[in-house]
């Protein structure tokens, strides 16, 4: 497969929570996810939207210099893709954790210590670190290995 595939590979799998995902595929989509909100920064500043005009409002300017429609066209483009992108970043990320012979319920409770002051530094640094980490070789409960599915029948 191509990098492009393994980009797009979490939308086909949309909302598939069973089985197991690459690095490759969860890096992928991050990249991917990634390049399209930089590309819809990058048009919002070429509309306009400056750092120039943050401050001027910070020094008394109209506020109003902040928000026009192009402004309100890439908010909304950028609300649409992070809702599309919302369920297939939580299915790759357990499935990236099914890799590992994790339960995808660690995946929730890595959220929720990283929204608790301090601790949330250091559940975020294990949660990449988790993602960084290749796959256990061979099948395990959450099934066979992608990487070689049937290398590990051959010589059992």
């Amino acid at each position: 497969m191509t990098m492009l595939e393994y980009m797009i590979l979490p939308f086909k799998r949309y909302a598939d929570f069973k089985g197991r995902s690459l690095r490759i595929e969860y890096w992928g989509f991050a990249l991917l996810n990634f390049i399209v909100f930089a590309v819809i920064l990058a048009i919002s500043m070429a509309l306009g939207l400056s750092f120039g005009a943050f401050q001027q409002l910070e020094q008394g300017g109209d506020p109003s210099a902040l928000f026009g429609a192009g402004f309100f066209v890439l908010v909304g483009l950028a609300g649409l893709y992070s809702l599309a992108v919302f369920i297939p970043s939580i299915a790759v990320a357990v499935r990236r954790f099914h890799d590992r012979d994790m339960s995808g319920w660690w995946y929730l409770g890595f959220i929720v210590l990283g929204v608790i002051p301090l601790v949330g530094w250091i559940a975020t640094i294990a949660s990449f670190v988790i993602t960084c980490l290749p796959g256990t070789p061979g099948p395990n409960r959450f099934g066979m290995d992608p990487r070689d599915p049937t290398g590990a029948e051959v010589f059992a």
